[in-house]
């Protein structure tokens, strides 16, 4: 009598399809929660490019996009000239921040890991202070360039030295993520000296874009962020199934055929770039990469083929809404974008310092 092989045998067991049956629903509904956050997200986009001294109705917007011979020269130039640089800026830093720190705490296994909270924002907000404050020039550049060179500099530095230290035998993770921390702290004294040396304008100036705003975001800034961002997402993606196994600890992954220490190394240098080139163009902006990629990780689960654009989705979109607020909390006044998120971040970042230990982190 005929008999199917073992493999075949239990490939077709009751158990096995019904698995197959609720992984595939699981995939659908995950397919269309980031169709709806991308339909969001739009939407956002068209609102906060409708809002602003001269305010817009939506079919106004729409007609702009798609037929800008359709509308007023007055309504294009605002819209696309002035407004639209702005609104994808938020689009493009929101997920750049967000897919950093979600690689971050893949990598470091640790919730709380972001460009905020381990020192790279801080590090690209001192290099920014220096050419505000005294004129100082890291890198020889156009002058239009020169604030954002200087914190793409430090941030990068930064990135490394924490790296570097990392590598000194008996560091483990949580020792890295107390070096961010630790840098935090350092880079935070360094700009409170520069702001008692320097003059009350700098001063002013330094505080300012310490707060974050997208409001001097241009068409070339917008183009450079979105090509960064365009360039590391498919080298992260390349990784998503060896970052998916780094969630189960360095041996288990190691076990797999993933090189930890490597892999670790190469998104370290992928994700400190997104972050760099978004706090050099736009400022520190905290808690985006804390707070969105825990939310599409509530959505998505941990799988990067999921998680890796719906944490992209989820920055831009909490990013646009931030700008969308910071237009009609105090209507004629545009609240810089980093004091919206740091209100929102901050309950979220203690919630999950109190939640730590019941996490499955």
């Amino acid at each position: 009598m005929h008999t199917s092989p073992p493999d075949q045998a239990a490939a077709t067991t009751p158990s096995t399809l019904q698995g197959r049956g609720f992984y595939r629903q699981l995939v659908v509904r995950r397919q269309w929660i980031l169709a709806a956050l991308t339909l969001a997200l739009c939407l956002s986009l068209c609102i906060d490019l409708a809002l602003g001294p001269a305010r817009f109705s939506l079919g106004e917007v729409i007609a702009a996009l798609f037929s800008p011979e359709a509308v007023s020269p007055q309504v294009r130039v605002i819209l696309w000239d002035i407004r639209m640089p702005v609104a994808l800026m938020a689009l493009v830093v929101g997920a750049s921040l967000s897919v950093a720190g979600a690689q971050m705490q893949t990598i470091l296994s640790n919730p709380l890991a972001s460009p905020f909270t381990l020192g790279i924002s801080a590090g690209a907000s001192f290099g920014a202070a220096l050419a505000l404050a005294f004129g100082v020039v890291i890198v020889p550049a156009a002058i239009e360039y020169v604030i954002p060179i200087n914190a793409f500099i430090m941030a990068m530095l930064t990135a490394f030295a924490i790296h570097a230290l990392s590598l000194k035998r008996g560091v483990t993770i949580e020792t890295i993520v107390l070096l961010g921390i630790a840098m935090v702290f350092i880079f935070n004294s360094l700009m409170a000296l520069i702001q008692f040396f320097a003059s009350q304008q700098a001063v002013a100036a330094v505080v300012f874009w310490t707060m974050g705003s997208l409001t001097k975001a241009t068409w070339p800034k917008v183009g450079i962020a979105t090509a960064v961002l365009v360039v590391v997402l498919p080298l992260l993606a390349r990784h998503g199934w060896a970052l998916t196994a780094m969630r189960l600890g360095d041996a288990k992954a190691e076990s797999l055929g993933v090189k930890p220490r490597a892999l670790r190394l190469e998104v370290l240098v992928l994700v400190s770039l997104l972050a760099a080139i978004a706090v050099a163009f736009v400022g520190t902006i905290g808690f985006i990469g804390l707070v969105g990629p825990h939310i599409a990780r509530l959505l998505m689960g941990e799988d990067q083929r999921f998680f890796l654009p719906g944490a992209a989705l989820c920055g831009a979109l909490i990013l646009s809404i931030g700008s969308v607020l910071s237009k009609i909390i105090l209507p004629g006044t545009i609240i810089p974008i980093g004091i919206i998120t740091s209100l929102v971040g901050i309950p979220f970042f203690l919630f999950l310092v109190l939640n730590h230990k019941k996490s499955a982190w």
